[in-house]
């Protein structure tokens, strides 16, 4: 179990810089709502990015959003979106850390003057629920995806994020998974998507050089079928069903394609190590390659016949997901991966509005099928299919519309009038 330096003590003033109260209220005005944001690290994941989106919205608005967390590379986008940065280790599960900084997290919210705590994960939210209960403050929790509930244990500890006054799901599959494992009130819940950077993942501001730039970084020719995958380097992402579904496509006669994985493990699995032998084992070393994290992902996705998520537990909404559809790429997802409120498929609309396909999750036979299907269809359907994803992303993900709804949620939980997000 991790433990807190020394500096991290309740008492130890360097725990939570000072903040003036009274210039806070000059500044953002009375009705000002100030949340205190508990996420797990600002290292990229699905949790971390929400924080960032969070402090953004709020400061849009004229809010104020702080947000405590393990510093990571994403800390410097939560100043640079007008929010404030406090590192503390939250994603510690020890009873003492819990409850320590528990303490903490009360005494930063009675300084910065907090109007909600809101939780992004589940060991800071069982130290921000009691700081909340403390403080007498609203609690929220956000599910950014779905939770593993192994044992007796482990279903208690996954259940405070049930626990919120108000309990934030990405989409409507994980709202209801909370009620179906909870019974937690469907006028406690309330469905929030996340949104994606609509300008900068658009197809037509993406060059010709760019994505032959992400070609040769890639190493394949002009005709070579990528078949990328985005996301952290996990179990429950399912990338061992891609390796075995590239076999099948193999032995199948599928040419000229390749797999291509872009993601970090960050060191603390042994997932990638076995998904090399997994390649070696099925001799798909040739047509498996694990990419360098890259920077410009809208070049990725245009570069990429079809973006999958081979998700094997409910991901809620992967921003991968939303961009690739936002960069008119057709998408094949498992069931768990994304509901039919984030990728239309069939059975759920007509052929004529799909714009991707579904396979059941954990089978690589029947992901081996989906993207036979999808490549044995004319181009120019497959373009249509892609085009109709980004349609529903720019009508369903857009920042405004996200926007509206969180700052609609936050005027709820804290008694006062919405303020409308300012626009660029």
């Amino acid at each position: 179990m991790s433990s807190l330096p020394v500096s991290g003590m309740p008492d130890d003033p360097r725990a939570a810089p000072s903040y003036n109260a009274i210039s806070a209220r000059r500044r953002d005005g009375a009705d000002a709502i100030r949340v205190l944001i508990v996420a797990p690290s600002l290292d990229g994941g699905a949790a971390d990015a929400g924080a960032v989106e969070l402090t953004r919205i709020l400061h849009g608005a004229g809010h104020r959003a702080t947000v405590v967390s393990r510093a990571g590379r994403l800390a410097a986008d939560v100043t640079a979106s007008g929010g404030d940065f406090v590192p503390l280790d939250v994603s510690s599960n020890n009873p003492i850390v819990l409850l320590r900084n528990a303490v903490i997290l009360r005494r930063i919210a009675r300084e910065r003057q907090c109007n909600v705590i809101h939780a992004l994960g589940r060991a800071g939210a069982w130290s921000a629920f009691a700081a909340a209960r403390f403080a007498g403050l609203p609690f929220v929790t956000s599910w950014y995806k779905g939770f593993r509930e192994q044992n007796v244990l482990k279903r208690l500890y996954n259940s405070v994020m049930a626990r919120g006054d108000r309990v934030v799901a990405v989409s409507e599959q994980l709202a209801q998974l909370v009620n179906d494992r909870y019974g937690t009130p469907w006028d406690k819940i309330a469905v929030v998507p996340c949104s994606i950077d609509l300008a900068r993942f658009n197809p037509s501001r993406v060059s010709d050089e760019r994505v032959e730039a992400m070609r040769r970084a890639w190493g394949v020719r002009r005709d070579t079928k990528v078949i990328l995958i985005v996301g952290r380097i996990l179990r429950r992402k399912g990338h061992h069903i891609v390796v075995n579904a590239a076999k099948r496509l193999k032995e199948l006669g599928l040419k000229d394609f390749l797999c291509v994985f872009v993601g970090e493990d960050r060191g603390r699995t042994h997932y990638t190590g076995e998904l090399w032998d997994l390649a070696l084992s099925t001799s798909t070393m040739d047509v498996v390659r694990m990419a360098a994290p890259v920077s410009d992902m809208p070049a990725a996705y245009t570069a990429a016949a079809v973006v999958v998520s081979a998700a094997i537990q409910p991901e809620g909404v992967q921003r991968a997901i939303l961009e690739a559809q936002a960069m008119a790429r057709p998408v094949v997802v498992s069931e768990l991966a994304a509901g039919p409120d984030v990728v239309l498929t069939a059975p759920s609309v007509p052929e004529g509005r799909v714009a991707g396909l579904r396979f059941h999750a954990g089978e690589d036979a029947a992901l081996a099928a989906a993207l036979l299907r999808l490549f044995s269809i004319p181009e120019p359907t497959r373009n249509a299919m892609g085009a109709r994803g980004r349609d529903w992303v720019l009508g369903h993900f857009d920042n405004a519309t996200v926007a509206e709804q969180t700052l609609r949620l936050y005027a709820e939980v804290t008694g006062r009038a919405p303020r409308a997000a300012r626009q660029n």
